[in-house]
């Protein structure tokens, strides 16, 4: 007879065996769809990056995306964070893939893992290690033996980890699809490659399919992808893709919901109008796979980030933001979306669509097999709304929309028009413990960090030498330092503060120091990297030190060739006499090189070296000083930021984890932004821009997994001068939740039918509105309008028409609720304007 303990152990075993076999089957494909078992399946999934949240982050991201609407989650595989030494492997806390793929599973969720191995993804180097690029001979993506035995190696060592827990469809685990390469197809990127590409893509292919994980393999923007492996679209839009072979399915890898921030730039975001236009159209026109890059972008975490200059948040305004919280109305339209596009599966995967055009901006498309029928009506005018008579009815479209008819006969969703809820998120500033001083943070410490050599690793050479090439990445730093000795009579010193010091590098940033003292910086941008500095100079007889800090901000991801791209100084450096014309050139001259900072070499990131001073003034507004302070964990369990409001440039650590680079004094340029963005016509990265004249990055994620309730230690190393004393914490909160619903609405997707009657018809559109977190109820009404109410969330203003009622009707319909719903009708409010539509807008607050 069984024991209670070995009946314990069976019951849970029984229980993973359960929860694999929902996942047990045979992932194959045709021109349709996936399928699943021999399904076809429609399939919506989103990229979640683990390295970029914490492991105690995974479980709610997971969930969140499961109840947005996802059936997969989409993440690469990151090398260089998985081997950073040759043959050392990582896969500890943020690095263990595994389990993230494990936790996907346990959610019923697929998993679609993108091996690249080169990611791209505005990660530092594309996501390769540094020293693959020191093996003899190397040549990266290309047809060339030593990158491909390490390419062949990496994949395989990740297949072969997914397959020993068992993890392949194939064997009853969650992962239905794999990738290989990386928009290697690109325009810019393979034909540069020349007669080499062709192969390594027919190489790649093979390489990856022998590797037989019972899953099919894609290659993204890859034209030339040779079967089996399915080429698949990356973009804002994919609607008008075709596939390579009329024997794969249109898929979509990756549907930009919004883009990457950099140091220097604007903060760019997507209205998610657009979004569910462009996944629309993509349906629309025979799509089935479709993934949202990003569905949670998360945080570059260390040095992590690429670019050069992405920043360290990579929120992307995804529909979770960067903390892991839902942005609305962006996750709830898109949860709408994938319902009524759900509704038509039956009908979708039963055949292809025939699709008609209905004038010059109006597009029908059907897919009707026996008795399924769903249609898809669009209006690609950027402007005008369009009346359709189709299929025995009549439709009223708004410019550049979409709208999703389940039955061929009732509208369940139109793109543009937005149902879902609206939240303002704010950070609000927390108090930690002060000190005497009214600091956020007590027992500020410093060490200066030397000007110039300082190791007893440094070395000299007779040659300006490319920086990535000399310190591997190990470090965002090296110094070049020399003496120059000038005579009395030197006609430098006859110019006196005329001399100039000319520097030209490649990037990133350039910090000149003359005897011990900053002269001058420069940096570069996203867009250029290279940086040239003229600084004026006060030069002595004697000796005169040149020390010159030079300074990456994350190594270039993207580009044919992307890993020769250099940094560093490669001159000329000179001393130019502005008046007599004498310059001294010093390209050629030995150079003293150190690697990395000294702070670096002792370990200060961690908090625990004794060389750290109290000071009766703490160092300020200087540049190269290390900080150290303590702090007690701000209370509750909302999502924590660091307000670096004061501070120049560096890194940032707690409790020995780097939170990353910071760099509030870097400002995006005065103009670009608008107050709003039109959703309608095609977006770029470009068109809809905030934060004009503000630091890019001004808040830092810190993970409350990385906090003790008390006795935490924070480290900074300011690079450019700055003030710490002015941090602040700040928590994500919700400010207010919204909604704003018109007449001409939809009924909520939730309340739709396959065979609407009349009355349910007349009940017409439903305002909602809903509380984020489970213990809180709506406490107040900020605003309530029915009539012309206009604006958005957070700053509604009422119109020439509104209702008395309204006000009085939603208090009593919500407060003291944790969610309500309000019919947007004049049976409800009365009728304060004959003859125009109306909507309800509504602002509540919760606690």
């Amino acid at each position: 007879m069984m024991s209670f303990a070995g009946m314990l152990v069976f019951g849970v075993i029984l229980l993973n065996c359960l929860v694999m076999m929902s996942f047990a089957g045979n992932v194959t494909y045709d021109h349709r769809a996936l399928m699943i078992d021999g399904r076809r399946r429609v399939l919506i999934s989103g990229s979640i990056h683990y390295p970029r949240s914490t492991p105690d982050m995974w479980p709610d991201l997971i969930q969140k995306s499961k109840d947005g609407g996802l059936d997969v989650i989409e993440t690469y595989v990151f090398w260089n964070i998985h081997e950073s030494v040759r043959n050392q492997y990582d896969f500890e806390g943020r690095k263990d893939l595994i389990n993230f793929v494990k936790l996907v599973g346990k959610a019923g969720l697929y998993v679609h893992v993108r091996i690249g191995p080169y990611v791209c993804a505005e990660w530092n180097y594309g996501g390769f290690p540094l020293w693959l690029h020191f093996i003899p001979g190397i040549e990266f993506r290309t047809d060339n033996e030593p990158f491909k035995a390490e390419m062949k190696r990496f994949t395989a060592k990740i297949v072969n980890m997914l397959k020993q827990e068992s993890l392949y469809a194939s064997q009853g685990g969650p992962v239905i699809l794999s990738q290989i390469e990386n928009e290697y197809g690109n325009s810019d990127i393979e034909p540069h490659y020349g007669a080499r590409a062709k192969p390594y893509v027919n190489w790649a292919a093979s390489m990856a399919t022998s590797l037989d994980t019972g899953v099919p393999w894609v290659m993204c923007q890859q034209p030339d992808a040779p079967p089996p492996t399915i080429n698949t679209c990356n973009g804002f839009y994919c609607d008008q893709f075709k596939q390579n072979s009329d024997k794969t399915p249109k898929m979509w890898t990756e549907d930009w919901t919004g883009w990457f921030l950099s140091f220097g730039g604007a903060v760019p975001y997507r209205p998610v109008e657009d979004i569910a236009f462009a996944v629309a159209r993509f349906f629309q026109r025979g799509g089935t796979f479709q993934n949202y890059y990003m569905y949670h972008g998360g945080t570059n975490f260390g040095r992590t980030s690429g670019g050069p200059f992405i920043a360290t948040s990579y929120d992307y305004d995804a529909p979770l933001d960067e903390y892991g919280l839902i942005r609305q109305p962006k996750w709830g339209h898109l949860k709408d979306l994938h319902k009524a596009i759900k509704l038509c599966e039956p009908a979708m995967v039963a055949t292809d669509p025939t699709i008609t055009s209905l004038g010059s901006t109006i597009e029908a498309s059907v897919y009707k097999s026996g008795s399924q029928c769903a249609a898809f009506l669009a209006n690609i005018a950027r402007e005008s709304d369009a009346t359709v008579n189709f299929m025995g009815n009549t439709y009223r479209l708004p410019p550049w929309s979409v709208s999703i008819i389940p039955d061929c006969k009732n509208v369940a969703f139109n793109t543009a028009k937005i149902n879902s809820v609206s939240n303002v998120l704010t950070f609000v500033t927390q108090s930690t413990e002060a000190d005497a001083s009214g600091a956020s943070m007590s027992g500020w410490t410093s060490v200066n960090e030397p000007v110039g050599i300082s190791s007893d690793n440094a070395f000299k050479k007779m040659v300006l030498m490319e920086q990535i090439n000399t310190t591997a990445d190990k470090s965002d730093y090296l110094w070049y330092s020399l003496s120059v000795d000038l005579k009395n009579d030197d006609p430098l010193l006859q110019d006196g503060s005329a001399t100039v010091l000319h520097v030209e590098s490649l990037g990133h940033v350039l910090h000149a120091f003359i005897n011990g003292k900053l002269s001058g910086s420069g940096k570069g941008n996203n867009g250029n990297s290279k940086v040239t500095i003229e600084v004026p100079v006060t030069l002595v007889p004697g000796e005169n030190k040149i020390d010159l800090l030079s300074a990456t901000v994350g190594l270039q991801n993207y580009g044919a060739f992307f890993d020769l791209r250099g940094a560093g100084i490669t001159g000329p450096v000179q001393l130019k006499g502005s008046k007599n014309g004498s310059t001294i050139d010093l390209s050629s001259k030995q150079w003293t090189y150190q690697v990395g900072l000294k702070g670096e070499e002792l370990g200060l990131s961690n908090g625990g070296s004794s060389l750290w001073k109290s000071q009766s003034a703490l160092p300020t507004n200087q540049p190269l000083v290390w900080y150290k302070a303590n702090f007690d964990a701000p209370a509750g369990d909302t999502p924590l930021s660091m307000d670096f409001t004061g501070m120049g440039k560096g890194e940032a650590w707690v409790n020995g984890q780097s939170i990353g680079r910071f760099w509030p004094a870097y400002t995006a340029p005065n103009n670009g932004c608008t107050d709003s963005c039109n959703y309608r016509g095609p977006y770029d990265s470009k068109k809809c821009l905030k934060n004009c004249g503000k630091p890019s990055q001004l808040l830092y994620h810190v993970p409350r997994s990385w906090l003790k309730s008390s006795g935490n230690v924070l480290v900074l190393f300011e690079e450019t001068g700055g003030d710490p004393t002015k941090l602040s914490f700040a928590t994500r909160e919700t400010q207010s939740v919204c909604s704003h619903v018109s007449e001409t609405h939809t009924l909520p997707i939730d309340m739709w039918k396959n065979s609407v009657d009349d009355a349910q018809r007349k009940t017409g559109p439903t305002l909602s509105l809903e509380c984020p977190h489970p213990n809180q109820v709506i406490s107040s009404i900020k605003f309530a309008s029915f009539g012309t109410p206009h604006g958005t969330c957070g700053s509604f203003n009422h119109g020439r028409c509104r209702s008395n009622d309204a006000i009085s009707v939603v208090k009593k319909a919500c407060i003291g609720s944790k969610s309500c719903s309000l019919g947007v009708s004049v049976n409800v409010f009365g009728d304060p304007c004959k003859g125009v539509t109306k909507s309800l807008a509504v602002e509540a607050s919760c606690t």
